[in-house]
């Protein structure tokens, strides 16, 4: 058994899940939105963000099966489809349409949603958008056409002022990726770095990135699963003008991927940076660390355990792919699979 290296667990509907105070009682699942596949979208996988008492998202589906941005109350009322991505014409490998397809997690800022869409747009190399929070004025910010721009998003966007900053999976002068920034207007598209050539699957900065950013001052941290001195990826920092890009860590390789890359973004708490690998450790299923954001103190906090040959079960869960989150001194998270039940922890 080995951890996936792709999207693939889908859930089907929205719900929420209050954890009752009395000692006996069980907490309450609600459904809040049973997805359709048609109009309202499908397969949502890429979380909610909330505002006041209004949940955002993205699906998949919509009417031409490229996904769909939503809202929702939190009480499962009013459910919206703000935004259908349109049909994609043409032949293999040139699909294109006007806004783009396959939609990754959405910020909120005032009462405009930005995010990006992982194919689709004049290239079908994804895009970046924006739309209101009462679905109009959708905007295609940027088309990705696989050059020094990037191509394929597959992590949203962050938002600082008024510059979004992103990552991309491929394009730039290496077809590795590329670290990118531009205004919430579409003006001043920047690549800020461009991941460098592997050879025989390592090279100086990563490949790949799928995480997204965080930012911290003038400094955006990240994480790659691929590349770097030994080829199983990197954590790494850039200035948000492209200057003083800096590899905080390679994770290390071996016969046994010690130390496997990381697929999930970062989290910052003081100087120290905290994350998952999905796999690689000791038992091959996954770790999390901590790296300080000069890359010194690097620590791998959790193994997760070996998975039972036979039952492919364990007692803590294997292949860490989401972000943690971070209250008080405890760190949270999620491992989509091993532990008792196989189904994840």
């Amino acid at each position: 058994m080995k951890c996936r290296i792709s999207e693939g667990l889908f859930a089907a509907a929205l719900f929420s899940l209050s954890a009752l105070h009395s000692v006996n009682a069980q907490p309450t699942l609600t459904t809040l939105h049973t997805f359709t596949g048609a109009s309202d979208g499908a397969n949502p996988n890429t979380g909610l963000i909330l505002s006041g008492n209004t949940l955002y998202g993205t699906a998949g589906g919509g009417s031409s099966g490229n996904g769909t941005v939503f809202k929702v109350n939190t009480n499962g009322t009013s459910f919206t489809n703000l935004y259908s991505f349109t049909k994609i014409s043409g032949t293999y490998p040139y699909f294109t349409n006007s806004d783009g397809a396959g939609p990754n997690p959405v910020i909120l800022s005032g009462n405009t949603l930005y995010g990006t869409a992982g194919a689709g747009g004049s290239s079908n190399r994804g895009t970046v958008f924006r739309v209101n929070t009462d679905g109009t004025s959708f905007t295609n910010l940027h088309n990705f056409t696989g050059g020094s721009d990037g191509a394929g998003p597959y992590a949203g966007v962050i938002l600082s002022g008024n510059t979004l900053y992103g990552t991309t999976v491929a394009g730039g002068g290496a077809s590795n990726g590329t670290v990118f920034k531009l205004s919430t207007s579409g003006t001043g598209f920047t690549t800020l770095h461009s991941f460098t050539p592997t050879s025989s699957s390592t090279n100086s900065d990563g490949a790949w990135p799928h995480g997204s950013l965080i930012l911290s001052g003038k400094m955006l941290y990240g994480t790659i699963p691929a590349g770097g001195s030994f080829g199983h990826g990197t954590v790494f920092a850039v200035n948000t003008d492209g200057a003083g890009f800096t590899n905080l860590h390679s994770f290390s390789g071996g016969n046994n991927y010690k130390y496997g890359g990381s697929w999930a973004g970062l989290i910052l708490s003081g100087n120290t940076l905290y994350g998952t690998t999905q796999m690689g450790g000791s038992s091959y299923y996954g770790t999390v660390f901590k790296v300080n954001t000069n890359g010194t103190g690097f620590t791998i906090l959790h193994n997760f355990s070996e998975i039972d040959p036979v039952t492919y079960s364990n007692s803590d869960g294997a292949c860490p792919y989401a972000n943690l989150i971070l209250s008080s001194n405890t760190l949270y998270g999620t491992a989509e699979q091993g532990g008792s039940s196989v189904m994840g922890a």
